[in-house]
């Protein structure tokens, strides 16, 4: 997460200079670097075009490893025959015993990153990206025999361990697109290695202090069995209902007012087709394509698209991204969310749990007000940004194929003066932006309140002025106010950042 001023800076010199390949208990406090990530995959077709989306966000946070994993409804076997039961009960009621399902392989990552290196040269004109090479380093196969396998070591386990255990202490997020066996068993062998130990004490802290699990939903049962007991200090967000707008029944999580941004309209014409070889391998409904090692992936069929799972579709339309919001999550736009999960951005929002003060989550606690249906909503927090997500995206499938000058980029928004501020009831103020946009595009800015995530329950009255906002606080309401400005380029696909201010009133 670099300073504004930095990223001016480095716009400046991408638009200027030939690119050359380069390598309660709070959320720990982030620095200025770029959030560090671990992924853990199983390989799923949504996997894979989370997988994609993820590349092209790759300036935006550091990926220190490609873990292959399993989980319940992918699993290689072990190659003897032995029948395996699933202690998930849906996946136990569906399949019963068998030896192996659906398995995608250990080798899905490699066209993607081939197609990767060869879009690069366009991609590196816009942002700092890593280059094919340094992806293809960080790939390991860890714990893949069967859903929950976490018995012995494995080359990804071993890996996962060894960054918990190095002497780097900025935040490790373990992104959990399957199930969490992997990163089980490496929390398991430091255990083994130093539990009763004299290292042990400073060992166990170094690492909760140091990892934070996102998972998506729980897709086996080593996180309650084994990391939950064992590491009760370890950090997790749990995602189990806002990231059903990106994944497959999205058709009923997102207003239908919003359904073209999923549509093959928009994501054939603007993402997938004639946006280079990367994202030509995106899946989507009735693209013919199928994935090897899943005979349950029917959804690229042409002839399959009426009356599906869920629901009708059309060719190009969005199947699912079910685990985006894991590192959508560590993109800075201004919103201030990789330390307060609380406070809501593209990733969503998660509030801490009372029972399990390590633990953020979302569900019936964490609603936002809809407007599309004027009802509180658990999948809101994620959804109040699917257009500028999707827009974005859109935008970035440019960068895959422009050179900079032809491209779209993001604005650079900060808050003049202070965003944390105090003020007593019934006073009034004024809160400032500054902004700019690198392709000198016109900006329009909004201004709103996020009332979910703040505790004042008064009415602010909020008077606009271009890059201002005059704000009137009620006579006799305090508590902490959330102003979100929102600053939109004017392009063909409007990227969107943010400065949120946070008002402290006082009686």
């Amino acid at each position: 997460m670099k300073p504004i001023y930095s990223l001016f800076m480095l716009a400046l010199l991408v638009a200027c200079q030939p690119q050359t390949e380069t390598q309660t208990e709070a959320v720990p406090e982030s620095s200025s670097s770029k959030p560090r990530t671990i992924v853990t995959t199983d390989g799923e077709i949504d996997d894979v075009d989370s997988f994609i989306r993820m590349l092209l966000y790759a300036n935006e946070f550091q990926i220190e490893g490609l873990i292959y994993s399993s989980s319940m409804w992918h699993y290689k076997g072990d190659g003897k025959g032995t029948l395996f039961t699933s202690e998930m009960e849906m996946t136990k009621r569906m399949y019963g015993a068998i030896p192996d399902l659906r398995w995608p392989g250990t080798e899905w990552m490699n066209p993607l990153l081939d197609a990767y290196g060869e879009v690069y040269p366009k991609l590196s004109q816009h942002a700092d990206f890593p280059t094919a090479d340094h992806f293809r380093s960080l790939v390991r196969v860890g714990n893949i025999d069967f859903e929950g396998e976490m018995e012995v070591d494995t080359e990804g386990s071993d890996f996962i361990k060894a960054k918990l255990l190095d002497e780097e202490m900025e935040p490790l997020y373990l992104q959990v697109w399957g199930g969490t066996n992997t990163i089980a068993r490496a929390l398991k062998s430091i255990e083994d290695q130093y539990k009763g130990t004299s290292d042990w004490e400073s060992v166990y802290e170094k690492v909760v202090n140091k990892a934070i699990i996102y998972a998506i939903l729980d897709q086996d049962a080593t996180y309650r069995k084994y990391i939950a007991p064992n590491w009760p200090d370890l950090k997790i967000f749990y995602n189990s209902n806002q990231f059903w707008c990106f994944a497959y029944p999205w058709k009923r999580a997102v207003p239908e007012e919003q359904h073209y941004l999923f549509e093959g309209g928009f994501m054939g014409e603007e993402i997938i087709n004639n946006h280079g070889p990367l994202l030509k391998q995106y899946y989507s409904y009735g693209d013919g394509q199928k994935q090897e090692g899943d005979d349950e992936h029917i959804h690229g069929d042409p002839t399959k698209l009426e009356n599906a799972q869920w629901g009708t579709f059309d060719i190009y339309d969005f199947i699912s991204e079910g685990d985006s919001p894991a590192f959508l999550h560590l993109i800075n736009v201004g919103l201030d969310n990789l330390d307060h999960p609380e406070w809501g951005g593209w990733g969503g929002r998660l509030v801490q749990s009372a029972e399990q003060p390590n633990r953020w989550e979302d569900g019936q606690e964490v609603l936002d007000f809809n407007p599309f249906t004027d009802t509180l909503d658990a999948t809101y927090p994620q959804i109040r940004w699917v257009k500028a997500i999707q827009e974005d995206f859109a935008a970035r499938a440019d960068w895959c194929i422009m050179d900079y000058e032809d491209a779209n980029h993001p604005p650079f928004v900060t808050a003049l003066g202070a965003n944390t501020l105090a003020f007593k009831a019934g006073d009034v103020f004024t809160l400032e932006i500054q902004s700019s946009d690198p392709d000198g595009d016109k900006l329009s800015t909004t201004f709103w309140i996020y009332k979910e995530v703040g505790t004042y329950a008064g009415n602010a009255t909020l008077t606009p002025n271009g890059n201002q906002v005059e704000v009137k606080l009620d006579q006799n309401s305090i508590g902490q106010l959330h102003v979100i400005a929102e600053v939109s380029d004017e392009a063909d696909h409007p990227m969107t950042r943010y400065v949120r201010f946070v008002v402290e009133v006082g009686g």
